[in-house]
C-alpha cells in the first residue's frame, strides 16, 4: 500500500467531520509520547480492542501505555454505524458445520460476553452513549426470509436464545415504513450506541484506572525480543508484552496479520433532524437495522432524531469526493419519502475484514498478542477482545485459544494484487446484490 491509511483520506490527528464528532461529549486532547518510556505492557491502537485491553489490564495494577497514532477512537470505532450485534459474523449452523455442535456453543457464548461486557462497562463507568436495545435484521429478498425464520427457530431452541423473534413481511412493515423488505426478525438482546462516546468513555475509564494514553503518537517499527521495543519518530517504548490492536488501520506494522486482514471503506450519512412523527413513522420502535444484502444497508436514529444510514460500495482505498450522494442513494431506494431531506453529514471509515469473515486472534510471538478483522461486527467482539488479552497476558489464555484457533487464511495475491482483487471481489458482491 503506497499511502497510508492512516493518512489516506482524513486529516492526520484530527476526528472526521462527522455527525458522531458533532456531539461527541468531551474529546480531550492528549499529548504524544516524547523519550523513552518503560512499561509492562505496550498497547498500539486506541480503538475499543486497544481501550478495552489497557482498561482491563489497569484495573489489575498492569502498567499500560497505550499510543494512537491520531486521537482515541479516531478510526472505526468512533466511525461506524453503533450496531452491537448477537453471535459472530458467521451464523450458527455455519459454525456447526464447520467447527462441530460444542466449538459453536462456544463461539455463541463468547459473543454473547461480549454484548454483556458492552453493557457492563457503560453502566458501570456511566458512559454517555445513547445505549439502547433492539436490532432488525431485515430481508431485501422473499427468498431470503425463509431461511432467517428458519435461524431464529434454531437460536430459540438450541441455545435457548429467546430475545429473538421471526417478522412477516406485514410485521417488518409495522416497524419500518417501508416496501423494500419482505420479513426477517428483531433481536431485542441486540443494541444499538453512540460508538465514539463509547470509545471517549473508556478512554476516560482507562486513565483513571491508572493507564497512559498517548495521542498523535504513530508508531514506526517494531523490535521482537524478550524485551519489545516500538518506535516513534519521537520516542521509544520499551515492554514485556505488546498488543497490537489496529485492524483497520494496521498499516504494515506485523506481516501476519496484515496478510490475513484486508481494510475496506464504508460510509455514512446523517439527515437533518426528523420530526418525532416522521422519525418514529420510519423506525417504530428507535432500534436498528441491518439488511440482508452483501453490501450492507444499515441504519439507526440518532438521539436527536437524525436518520443515520450507512452503506455503499467502493472500489479502492480513497473516499468517493462525494460521500453523501453515494450513501442517499441507498438511503432513497428504502425510504424514497426522505428524498427532500437535508444530509448534514457524510463521513467514511476503513475496518478490515478476514477471508472467513472470524476474527482474527493471533499470538504472534511469545510475547506479542493480536486481534482484528472483526468484519463489520467489531463493537461487541472488539470489546470482548480487549478482555481476552489481558486474560492472556495474566496467564488465563482459554479464550484466547478459542479464538485463535480460528482458521484465517492468507488474502491471495500479496500486497501488490490486494486492491485489484479487492476491486474485483466488490464488484461481484454489488451485482449479486442487484439480482
Amino acid at each position: 500500500m503506497s499511502v497510508s491509511l492512516l493518512t489516506r483520506n482524513d486529516v492526520p490527528g484530527e476526528y472526521p467531520d462527522s455527525y458522531y464528532r458533532a456531539t461527541a461529549n468531551d474529546a480531550l486532547q492528549r499529548p504524544p509520547l516524547e523519550g523513552d518510556v518503560q512499561c509492562d505492557v505496550c498497547i498500539i491502537g486506541g480503538g475499543f480492542t486497544g481501550l478495552s485491553t489497557a482498561l482491563h489490564l489497569a484495573e489489575q495494577g498492569v502498567d499500560t501505555v497505550l499510543l494512537e497514532a491520531h486521537r482515541a477512537g479516531w478510526g472505526a470505532s468512533g466511525r461506524n454505524g453503533g450496531q452491537v450485534g448477537t453471535g459472530q459474523r458467521v451464523d450458527q449452523p455455519t459454525l456447526e458445520k464447520r467447527f462441530g455442535l460444542e466449538k459453536a456453543h462456544r463461539l455463541w457464548q463468547v459473543a454473547e460476553d461480549g454484548k454483556a461486557l458492552v453493557r457492563f462497562l457503560v453502566e458501570r463507568h456511566g458512559i454517555q452513549c445513547d445505549l439502547k436495545p433492539g436490532v432488525i435484521h431485515a430481508d431485501h429478498r422473499a427468498r431470503f426470509v425463509t431461511h432467517t425464520h428458519a435461524e431464529v427457530a434454531h437460536l430459540r431452541k438450541e441455545y435457548g436464545y429467546d430475545a429473538i423473534e421471526p417478522l412477516t413481511r406485514d410485521e417488518i412493515r409495522a416497524h419500518l415504513d417501508t416496501e423494500y423488505y419482505h420479513g426477517g426478525a428483531i433481536d431485542r438482546g441486540a443494541m444499538h450506541l453512540h460508538p465514539l462516546n463509547y470509545a471517549l468513555g473508556l478512554a476516560k475509564a482507562v486513565e483513571t484506572a491508572g493507564a497512559s494514553i498517548y495521542e498523535r503518537s504513530k508508531v514506526t517499527s517494531i523490535r521482537h525480543g524478550d524485551e519489545v521495543a516500538v518506535e516513534l519518530a519521537s520516542g521509544r517504548v520499551r515492554a514485556k508484552h505488546l498488543v497490537i490492536a489496529c485492524n483497520g488501520y494496521l498499516d504494515g506494522l506485523d506481516r501476519n496479520m496484515s496478510a490475513r486482514t484486508m481494510p475496506i471503506n464504508n460510509f455514512i450519512i446523517a439527515t437533518e433532524p426528523l420530526s418525532e412523527d416522521l422519525a418514529r413513522q420510519l423506525i417504530r420502535d428507535d432500534t436498528a437495522v441491518a439488511d440482508s444484502k452483501f453490501v450492507v444497508n444499515y441504519y439507526r436514529l440518532s438521539a436527536d432524531r437524525r436518520m443515520l444510514f450507512g452503506g455503499g460500495e467502493t472500489y479502492g482505498y480513497n473516499f468517493p469526493r462525494d460521500i453523501a450522494g453515494l450513501v442517499r442513494r441507498n438511503m432513497l431506494q428504502v425510504y424514497p419519502q426522505l428524498a427532500d431531506t437535508r444530509i448534514d453529514y457524510a463521513w467514511g471509515g476503513t475496518l478490515a475484514i478476514t477471508m472467513s469473515r472470524l476474527p482474527r486472534f493471533a499470538r504472534l510471538a511469545p510475547n506479542v498478542l493480536a486481534a482484528g478483522g472483526y468484519s463489520g461486527h467489531g463493537v461487541a467482539l472488539a470489546t470482548l477482545a480487549g478482555q481476552v488479552l489481558a486474560e492472556a497476558i495474566a496467564g488465563a489464555g482459554e479464550r484466547m485459544d478459542l479464538l485463535s484457533s480460528l482458521p484465517n487464511a492468507r488474502f491471495p495475491g500479496g500486497p501488490l494484487m490486494r486492491q485489484p482483487l479487492l476491486v474485483l471481489a466488490m464488484t461481484w458482491y454489488a451485482l449479486r446484490d442487484r439480482l
